[in-house]
């Protein structure tokens, strides 16, 4: 899952390049960015939060107490039932537009042709929720039989379309980039539902249509989905108050948090979404079976292995925020000013990745638990403290007094999760975090010396350079080869929890 959501994140930034030249951060790019938050934000919620938490529990207890043939007839009746809600939601946004766009952006209503080229382009790309959600549903069965593979690969179809659309239909049939944009965004939906299809036929589930929606199981997927909807998408819900508040911000505001988000997500998606989305099917069987030490022992070993990503991710990108943001994004109308007010946002936002990471393994342990509430009650606290932050913030710090609301948000609701997870936990091995996070902390530290001094052989104000790239290369990979080598002398026990893991996956 990590290799190829780190191949879905280059082509990510190959995306957010060719978005950064042709629209650069203006009236265009920020009625885009709305118009796609939007079904992007349902994609989270459904895709790596409550379709998976309620759906991943459910089916797979009724594959272990009833068989595979339950739980492939389960699999189409949750299909057929999902299908039936997601069209009445997609006719409902594409109608309810104009309203949506209100509520997520009501600074844009102001400005008249801003409000209306974001509803045209929310309303071609509302339907992308009824596939990319059905997606959802499929990684989750094939997540359960230990198929990662196809899901993971899911979101590279994303990023070609996109880049597709803007390449071909910008430079041949001179269309607007946001329109082609978006286009592609619904493409891209229909084409990742399609290879699952034959994944899903490969694992014996045929999606044929099945209307038993007394089923039991169905009900309890239902009672578990509405609370986790909100719980497991809070970072995103946080992401959805930040843009409401950057569209009273000058022009531009929405569009330098979007792509500071943008560099924010490669690590957090790389490592800890994939880790939490792979470990929930384990956690799931453990609390099944009552294994409630072993569930203690997969949360420690994750929090582990997600902050020795986590760590030194966060040094690295407060250090080369501005090199990076120069050389991905600064070209075409996208100016040394955007780079500058880009990196702002990419430091506060960073400053919470730690909380962001921590949170994808802390809440899949209380889905795992069939617990989907008390995310939800902790959600309300950290949203609520969210936009108080950020409106006393956005005056002073602008967009990123925007993105530290956030962190802090965030970071109130990992500690809290965390506190009462411990007390339901028979054992945890809290002896082992703590050291292993003195020992990752001491080896981002060094690198972090490194890096300071390799950056400050160029000039990133001239953007992308031969020289410049360079450096920033060998940043990266200096900065590498100082954390692992220190990891090693300080024997990170996590380093040699990889390099077994990858030795496995060899055999």
């Amino acid at each position: 899952m990590g290799l190829w959501t780190t191949v879905s994140r280059v082509l990510g930034f190959v995306r957010d390049l060719v978005i950064a030249m042709f629209l650069g951060a203006g009236l265009g790019a920020d009625a885009f960015f709305v118009g796609f938050r939007i079904p992007n934000l349902l994609r989270r919620l459904f895709g790596e939060g409550a379709l998976s938490a309620a759906f991943i529990p459910t089916y797979v207890e009724t594959l272990g107490r009833h068989g595979r043939a339950e739980g492939e007839r389960l699999a189409r009746i949750a299909f057929t039932f999902t299908a039936i809600v997601l069209a009445l939601v997609t006719l409902a946004g594409i109608v309810f537009s104009p309203a949506i766009v209100k509520v997520i952006a009501p600074g844009f209503s102001d400005d008249p042709a801003k409000f209306d080229l974001t509803v045209a382009l929310n309303r071609i790309m509302f339907p992308y929720i009824f596939f990319i959600s059905l997606v959802a549903l499929a990684s989750g069965v094939l997540n359960s039989m230990g198929h990662f593979a196809a899901p993971a690969a899911a979101p590279i179809v994303l990023n070609l379309c996109m880049i597709a659309s803007v390449a071909i239909f910008c430079t041949l049939f001179d269309v607007a980039p946001y329109y082609a944009l978006a286009w592609g965004v619904v493409a891209a939906g229909i084409l990742q539902l399609v290879l699952q299809i034959p994944f899903m036929s490969m694992k014996g589930v045929k999606l044929r249509p099945s209307f038993d929606f007394r089923h039991p199981a169905l009900r309890r997927i239902g009672t578990l989905f509405v609370p986790a909807a909100f719980g497991g998408a809070v970072y995103q819900l946080n992401v959805m108050i930040g843009t409401i508040l950057a569209s009273m911000l000058p022009a531009g505001g929405v569009s330098y948090l979007y792509y500071a988000d943008r560099l924010v997500e490669l690590p957090l998606g790389v490592f800890a979404i994939a880790l939490g989305t792979a470990v929930l099917p384990s956690m799931s069987r453990q609390a099944a079976d009552g294994d409630i030490t072993g569930l203690g022992q997969t949360v420690g070993f994750s929090l582990r292995l997600i902050a020795f990503f986590t760590i030194p991710a966060m040094v690295a990108l407060i250090l080369l925020r501005t090199p990076i943001v120069a050389l991905l994004f600064q070209r075409g109308k996208f100016s040394a000013f955007d780079t500058e007010q880009t990196a702002v946002a990419l430091l506060w936002y960073t400053a919470g990745l730690w909380a962001f990471s921590g949170l994808k393994v802390v809440t899949q342990a209380f889905f795992s638990l069939k617990d989907t509430r008390t995310p939800v009650y902790i959600s309300v606290v950290a949203v609520a403290v969210n936009l108080v932050a950020g409106l006393i913030l956005m005056g002073p710090m602008l967009q990123g007094g925007l993105a530290l609301a956030t962190s802090l948000a965030s970071a109130l609701n990992l500690l809290i999760l965390f506190w009462i997870l411990l007390g339901r936990l028979e054992t945890f091995p809290g002896k082992d975090l703590v050291v292993s996070l003195a020992r990752i902390t001491a080896a981002s530290s060094l690198m972090g010396l490194a890096l300071v001094f390799l950056r400050g052989l160029a000039d990133w104000s001239h953007g992308l350079t031969l020289g410049n790239l360079g450096i920033l290369l060998a940043c990266i990979g200096g900065g590498l080869a100082v954390f692992l080598g220190s990891a090693y002398l300080l024997r990170c026990r996590e380093l040699a929890a990889l390099i077994s893991l990858v030795a496995a996956s060899r055999r």
